[in-house]
């Protein structure tokens, strides 16, 4: 089976075109969008499905900077260490403590201009870290990039906790 790169005859590196991946992936399910696959056999429907379920699968992975991250370093063997290594750099962790903070004045205070400062900012930090992160896993520096990624991580999180509060 191809990598998702592959899949989309896309350079394996962070960096990518997003219309050619959007291109790529029209394409690609134009040839094994299961409608096609009517009048066929079962086996010929049963891989015909299993292609669009990778396309839709890589498409989706390809699409978002973080999944895309964490994929270009699982091809390369780099284990995130997600569950067992949460260390991250002391200034790190104090902008994200003073983060929270924010976060919990303005639920409580139900100040919905300081919540939406917030994600602003927060935000502009996670795009901050993203594109270092790809910086370094196209530089081939897992180490680096790693780091990123758990930040990255940690912000999303606090992004999902801002946005449900949106939903609430």
């Amino acid at each position: 089976m191809q990598n998702h790169f592959e899949l989309f005859q896309l350079p394996q590196q962070f960096e990518i075109d997003q219309a050619r991946l959007d291109a790529a992936y029209r394409e690609v399910q134009s040839r094994v969008h299961p409608d096609k696959f009517v009048q066929a056999g079962d086996a010929e429907k049963r891989v015909a499905m299993q292609w669009a379920t990778q396309a839709n699968e890589a498409y989706r992975t390809l699409k978002d900077p973080l999944k895309r991250a964490t994929y270009l370093c699982a091809l390369q063997g780099v284990d995130l260490q997600t569950e067992s290594n949460t260390s991250m750099p002391a200034q790190f962790l104090m902008q994200q403590m003073e983060w929270r903070e924010s976060f919990d004045d303005a639920r409580h205070s139900q100040d919905i201009a300081a919540m939406m400062r917030l994600e602003k900012e927060v935000t502009l930090a996670l795009q901050t870290l993203m594109k270092q992160a790809g910086a370094a896993i196209d530089a081939q520096d897992f180490h680096v990039a790693t780091q990123g990624i758990r930040a990255c991580l940690f912000l999303e999180k606090l992004i999902a906790d801002i946005a449900a509060l949106d939903d609430a």
